[in-house]
C-alpha cells in the first residue's frame, strides 16, 4: 500500500470527489523548494490509493489538490483554486491517510486511519 493515501468527499453534492488531481511533494528542509514525489487523479470513489511507495524518508510533505479543475468541470464556482496540506511524516513505518471534505467555499482535513 502507498505511504500516503487520500480521499476526497463533495460535502457540498455528499458523494465522493472523482476526477481531482492530486501531486505529493516533499518540502525541503528549510521550506523554499518542494519536489514532486508522484501525481495521481481520484478514483470514482473520490480515493487515491496507489500514490507513491510504501516507504518514504521522514521529512515535510503536502498534498496539493487541484480543485479548480474539479469545481469547473462539475459548472460551480470556487473560493479555493487548490487546497494545500502541509504534514510531517515522522515515521516512515507508518501510513498516512489525509481525507479532505470539500465544498465550494470550505475545506476540513484530518488524519485518517
Amino acid at each position: 500500500m502507498s505511504a500516503v493515501t487520500t480521499h476526497v468527499l463533495d460535502a457540498a453534492l455528499g458523494r465522493p470527489a472523482a476526477g481531482i488531481p492530486v501531486r505529493l511533494e516533499q518540502l525541503d528542509p528549510d521550506g523554499a523548494r518542494a519536489d514532486l514525489v508522484a501525481a495521481a487523479s481520484t478514483d470514482a470513489d473520490g480515493r487515491v490509493t496507489d500514490l507513491c511507495d510504501d516507504r518514504l524518508p521522514r521529512g515535510t510533505y503536502r498534498l496539493v489538490f487541484d480543485t479548480e479543475t474539479y469545481f469547473s468541470r462539475t459548472g460551480r464556482e470556487s473560493f479555493y483554486p487548490e487546497v494545500v496540506v502541509v504534514f510531517r511524516l515522522d515515521d516512515p513505518g507508518q501510513h498516512y491517510h489525509v481525507p479532505l471534505l470539500l465544498s465550494p467555499f470550505a475545506y476540513s482535513t484530518y488524519r485518517g486511519s
